[in-house]
């Protein structure tokens, strides 16, 4: 028997699921089983692993392509959950799963719900320029991130961070958040409340070809992009006579562009872009390849001048 004389199934995954799955193993909540994902080879795997963390607790984990056929349905019944947890696992939960647990199914997500409901959150939010996010803790539905809201944690987002600087202010906020609120629900005294969908908004998944600058948009706009899918993600970019340059980072501080158009070159060793509105920004790496290039890597591969940018 648990400390707290209750049991949880966990679907997590990623490093918001590692700490979901800790804070629930630090209360004393029994866990007797853990659904995650097997790793995907082709995919930067710069995230701690849940399934190494269910191994050093001994908690049984299993790795289905499928949470919702009958095999896996049957192996949570057997658990006898009072609760089941997503931390950020990827797969929606259809209703034999959430009609298992005793006391409901609980998922946590990187937004201030109702906004930005869907896929990847944090990047979509930083992709914005949104001056906030955070951490929900909400009842799942079977409408994505639609269910009430027990309660959410807040961050600031700065003009300079990137979307993995973010996706960290958000996993502590997730952990403080679980570790306000499960009690309370341990305890049965936790609130709810419906979440107004209509004054939120949903985004789906995004895909390594919209990381593609638009030069007609604005400094900050372009600032965004880059900062919103910069490293571990796929990087923004821009083609430069047939090839690809990777923008792996940028820097805004409302700088007046140099010229009238928007253009790339090298200034007192540095790389800046002036954009359409007149302002440029600094930026921090570029690359072919995913090799890094030195201002005289990149003065030898594509001239000494600056160069236009498409619109």
């Amino acid at each position: 028997m648990s400390a707290t004389g209750q049991c949880a199934v966990v679907f997590a995954y990623h490093n918001v699921g590692v700490r979901g799955l800790s804070v629930l193993l630090s209360l004393g909540v029994e866990v007797p089983l853990v659904v995650t994902h097997r790793d995907n080879p082709d995919e930067n795997i710069w995230f701690d692993s849940v399934l190494d963390l269910a191994d050093r607790h001994g908690v049984p984990a299993i790795t289905p392509d499928d949470p919702n056929t009958a095999e896996v349905v049957d192996r949570v019944r057997a658990a006898a959950p009072d609760w089941i947890f997503s931390f950020y696992y990827r797969h929606m939960l259809k209703e034999a799963l959430l009609a298992l647990p005793a006391k409901g199914a609980f998922n946590l997500h990187g937004s201030l719900l109702p906004s930005y409901r869907g896929r990847v959150p944090v990047n979509w939010a930083v992709l914005h320029g949104e001056r906030q996010t955070g951490a929900s803790l909400h009842r799942m539905a079977l409408k994505p991130d639609a269910g009430a809201l027990v309660g959410q944690q807040s961050v600031a987002v700065l003009p300079n961070d990137t979307a993995y600087q973010v996706f960290q202010k958000v996993t502590c906020a997730a952990e403080a958040l679980l570790l306000q609120e499960v009690p309370r629900m341990l305890a049965g005294d936790h609130a709810e409340r419906p979440l107004d969908l209509t004054a939120g908004s949903y985004f789906g998944g995004r895909r390594p070809e919209d990381g593609r600058v638009d030069w007609t948009r604005s400094a900050w706009q372009v600032h965004n992009l880059i900062r919103a899918v910069a490293p571990p993600y796929p990087a923004a970019f821009t083609d430069l006579g047939g090839t690809r340059l990777q923008l792996l980072g940028s820097y805004y501080k409302g700088e007046i562009a140099k010229g009238c158009e928007p253009r790339l070159y090298w200034e007192d060793g540095r790389c800046r872009a002036d954009c359409a509105d007149g302002e440029r920004i600094l930026l921090t790496g570029v690359a072919v390849g995913g090799q890094v290039l030195s201002e005289a890597a990149f003065r030898e591969r594509f001239g000494g001048g600056p160069i236009g940018l498409d619109r």
